[in-house]
C-alpha cells in the first residue's frame, strides 16, 4: 500500500492554481483537505463518499445554529465542524484529480451540495437572529437575507462564467498577486466559517458578520464586471 506520505506528494501535484483564491483557502483549506484526501486515499474511499462526508459535518452544524440557544461550546462545535465540511469539500477534487476519476456526476453532487450549503449557512444564521437574538432593530434581519442573495450571485456566476470562457489554454495564465489574495479573505467561505466562533457572543458575531456582508457587497458588482469581460 503507498505511503501515506507518498500519497501527499501525489496530491500536492494535483492541485489547483493559486490564482484567484484567498489566503485561507490556499494555506489553510487545501492543505487541510490534502490530508483528508490522502487518508481517503489510503483507506479506498471514493471522491463523493468524501463529499457526503462534508455534507455530513456542515448541515447538523447548520441545524445547530437555527436550533439551539448560542453560547461558547455551541460556537466551537459549528466553527469546527463548518471548517471540516469546508476542507473535505476541498478533499473531494483533490481525491478525484489523484486517482483520474472525475466525472460529470460526481461535479453534478459538489455543486448541487455546495449550493444547498451557500443558501443554508444564511438561512440559520436568519432563524438564530429571529428567536435568540436581542437585535436593536428588526431591519437587521434583512442581513442574512443580502448576504445570501451576494454568495449565491458569486457562486452560480462563478460556476457559469468557468463553464462559458474559452478554454484555458487558449488564454494567458493571470498572475498570482499576494495583495489579492489578502482581499479575498472577507469573501472567503472558510472565513464565513470562522465567524460563527464569535456566535456566542451576540454583538460581537453581528459586527463580524455585517463586516463580512458589506465585504460581499463591495466584491459584487466588480465581480461580476471581470467575469463578464472574461467571456467578450
Amino acid at each position: 500500500m503507498t505511503a501515506f506520505a507518498d500519497v501527499l506528494r501525489l496530491l500536492s501535484t494535483v492541485q489547483k492554481p493559486a490564482v484567484g483564491v484567498s489566503l485561507y483557502t490556499r494555506f489553510v483549506n487545501r492543505p487541510a483537505g490534502r490530508v483528508f484526501a490522502a487518508v481517503a486515499y489510503r483507506i479506498g474511499a471514493t471522491p463523493n463518499q468524501v463529499t457526503l462526508l462534508s455534507a455530513l459535518f456542515t448541515f447538523p452544524a447548520l441545524a445547530a445554529v437555527a436550533l439551539v440557544p448560542p453560547g461558547p461550546g455551541l460556537s466551537v462545535c459549528v466553527c469546527t465542524a463548518l471548517a471540516v465540511g469546508f476542507a473535505l469539500d476541498s478533499a473531494d477534487g483533490q481525491l478525484a484529480r489523484s486517482q483520474r476519476s472525475g466525472g460529470p456526476s460526481g461535479e453534478w453532487l459538489d455543486h448541487v451540495l455546495d449550493c444547498v450549503k451557500v443558501v443554508s449557512v444564511h438561512s440559520a444564521v436568519l432563524v438564530a437572529l429571529y428567536r435568540f437574538f436581542d437585535l436593536p432593530s428588526r431591519a437587521l434581519l434583512l442581513a442574512p437575507m443580502l448576504f445570501q442573495l451576494a454568495a449565491v450571485l458569486v457562486f452560480f456566476v462563478a460556476i457559469l462564467t468557468e463553464k462559458l470562457k474559452r478554454r484555458e489554454h487558449d488564454r494567458a495564465p493571470a498572475p498570482h498577486s499576494a495583495l489579492r489574495s489578502v482581499l479575498l479573505l472577507p469573501v472567503d467561505y472558510g472565513v464565513t466559517c470562522l465567524a460563527f466562533l464569535f456566535l456566542g457572543n451576540q454583538g460581537l458575531f453581528l459586527g463580524v458578520y455585517c463586516t463580512l456582508l458589506l465585504a460581499h457587497v463591495v466584491f459584487l458588482p466588480a465581480f461580476l464586471v471581470k467575469s463578464f469581460r472574461q467571456l467578450c
